[in-house]
Formats: structure tokens, C-alpha cells, sequence
């Protein structure tokens, strides 16, 4: 069975390379162009990209699917389904339609809750005890496809937005072989419209809601904090210089919001609207990342500052 596959992170390609160990037929990988990156700002290939020519595949990174020359392409493949994972291009309808069995979305939440650009983060920042990964038809519609199968995965207490992306990564290159396999037997793979309630959106992540307000309760702020590390990391501001926060567990105290209460080689324990935060790990500006013990030794925040 020949099948086109589509991803541009490293959550697709650990499924390319799940597709391609499996014995699957691959004629064209498709990812995004080449990005600046880095220091020097020179061109990187995506994770999908250095996958495929490891494996010895063929690559396209068209900049749009909307030209004729990008779905002739396709079409000249013959393909009996493209596997889209993370790629970040839309598909147009004309798109969808070129392959003998469409197009399967590898989507990582449970459908159809957390539709869009950021369903593990969301999941994480909203608190929810479990997210998964929906094998989906793909439509028109943003994430509105058919479920063809559906893989949870319960979200532990301390659980980061990039632990539950690893998990979700592993989980979703064993689903979509599984489905391919299923597919390849049967000649067609069932699946089951969304539900019409629970429609959620998980709205793609932006820098300025990565400040903390410490005036929400300390379980709100926790959330975030695990919901964006590693990207866009949750921050707030000391001495006029941010202060990245990576780690901290909600304590029983009660102050003004954003002042400091405790600060030692243990934690540093911050106020907020409700409770208080126990800081762990955290990364001053132009510094790594380090404990709370590593920047006590230091540097020691007094009893009473303002974050």
C-alpha cells in the first residue's frame, strides 16, 4: 500500500519512521520549507525532513497544496492514502481527494474537544484529567473529520505540556500503523462522525499570555506553568528582567498577590490570587535553567519583593 505522508515536527516524524519500519510503500514526504533557526539564523530542515532522507525518501516542500504543480505532483504518486501529521499547510478539497482512501489526520486530543493549533497545551492548561490521539478523516472543516480511532491517555499531576507531546508522540506513530494495517486488510477503515457538544478550541499559543498573573488562584498558575514549558515558558518579571518559570506545586499560603514569602534553597514560595506557588525550577535572564537550590546558593530573593 503506497501512502504519502505529510508532518513537519518531531511529533511526525517519529510516525514517519513508524510507517516506513512497518514495510509501508512511502513514494513522497511533504514538510514545510527550510526555516531559519538558531544563533546564526541558517537554514534547518524540519525533524519530518531529516527522517525521510535518513530513510532514503523522497521530499517535497512546496510552499502552498493550492497550485496545480503541487497536487500534479500527488496525483502522479498514486497513492491509496496520505497520512497528515503536524504539517502546518492546509489542505484544499481537491487535496483531500486525490488519494484512493483520502487523507488520515493524526490529532492529538480526544475529538471533539480541543479542535486547532495547540490541543496539548490547552488540555494541560484547562486542567483536564485525560487527552489522547483521534486517527481522523479529514474534511473540509477544521478538525471536523470522522473519528477512525481513538487512543487516551490519562494526564499525570505533574505532567508538562512536553511530557504529555512525547507521550502523545509515541501514541499516535502505534496508532496510525495500526489503522494502515487495519486499512491494508480490509480495504477500508470505519469511523464515526463527532459529536455535536463539547466542541472545544485550542487557540495556537501566544507569548504574552505566558506572563504570569499572579492575582489568579495557584492551581490556574501551575496549570501554566506545565502547559508551557518547554514554548513558550511561563515568565514574570523581577528587578525589570524576566524571570522563566519551570517548575512549582501549589502550597497553603495566603498573601498579597505576587509577593514573595519564602525564598531558599527548598523553594521559593509566591503568592497568589488563591494560595500560594512553591517555585522550584526556574531560569533568570541571560541564565540556564537551574534549581532553586542552584539559584539561592546565588542569588536570594527577600521576603516581601514584588513579582
Amino acid at each position: 500500500m503506497k501512502v504519502i505522508f505529510a508532518g513537519t515536527p518531531d511529533f511526525s516524524a517519529a510516525a514517519l519512521k513508524a510507517i516506513a519500519a512497518a514495510g509501508f510503500e512511502i513514494p513522497l514526504v511533504l514538510t514545510q520549507p527550510d526555516r531559519p533557526k538558531g544563533r546564526g539564523m541558517k537554514l534547518q530542515p524540519s525533524a519530518v525532513k531529516q527522517a525521510a532522507i535518513e530513510l532514503g525518501l523522497t521530499v517535497a516542500q512546496p510552499v502552498s497544496l493550492k497550485n496545480e504543480d503541487a497536487q500534479e505532483l500527488l496525483r502522479q504518486q498514486e497513492a491509496d492514502v496520505m497520512v497528515v501529521a503536524a504539517y502546518g499547510l492546509i489542505l484544499p478539497k481537491s487535496v483531500l481527494t486525490i488519494p484512493k482512501h483520502g487523507c488520515l489526520n493524526i490529532h492529538a486530543s480526544l475529538l471533539p474537544r480541543w479542535r486547532g493549533a495547540a490541543p496539548i497545551q490547552r488540555a494541560v492548561e484547562a486542567g483536564d484529567a485525560e487527552t489522547g490521539i483521534c486517527i481522523m478523516q479529514m474534511d473540509e472543516g477544521l478538525d471536523t473529520g470522522d473519528v477512525v480511532s481513538e487512543h487516551r491517555y490519562a494526564i499525570k499531576q505533574h505532567d508538562t505540556a512536553g511530557d504529555v507531546h512525547n507521550a502523545l508522540m509515541l501514541l499516535g506513530a502505534q496508532a496510525i500503523v495500526a489503522d494502515l494495517q487495519r486499512l491494508e486488510q480490509e480495504g477500508r477503515l470505519k469511523s464515526m462522525p463527532q459529536p455535536e457538544n463539547g466542541v472545544t478550541y485550542a487557540h495556537k499559543l501566544a507569548k504574552e499570555e505566558a506572563k504570569i498573573n499572579w492575582h489568579e488562584s495557584a492551581e490556574v498558575v501551575e496549570r501554566k506553568i506545565r502547559a508551557f514549558n518547554p514554548v513558550p515558558a511561563a515568565w514574570t518579571e523581577y528587578q525589570g528582567k524576566p524571570l522563566k518559570i519551570w517548575q512549582a506545586e501549589v502550597v497553603d499560603y495566603s498573601d498579597v498577590a505576587g509577593e514573595v514569602l519564602y525564598c531558599g534553597s527548598d523553594g521559593l514560595i509566591v503568592a497568589c490570587g488563591e494560595q500560594a506557588l512553591k517555585i522550584t525550577e526556574l531560569q533568570p535572564a541571560g541564565s540556564k535553567r537551574m534549581s532553586i537550590a542552584a539559584f539561592a546558593a546565588g542569588k536570594r530573593i527577600e521576603v516581601g519583593e514584588q513579582l
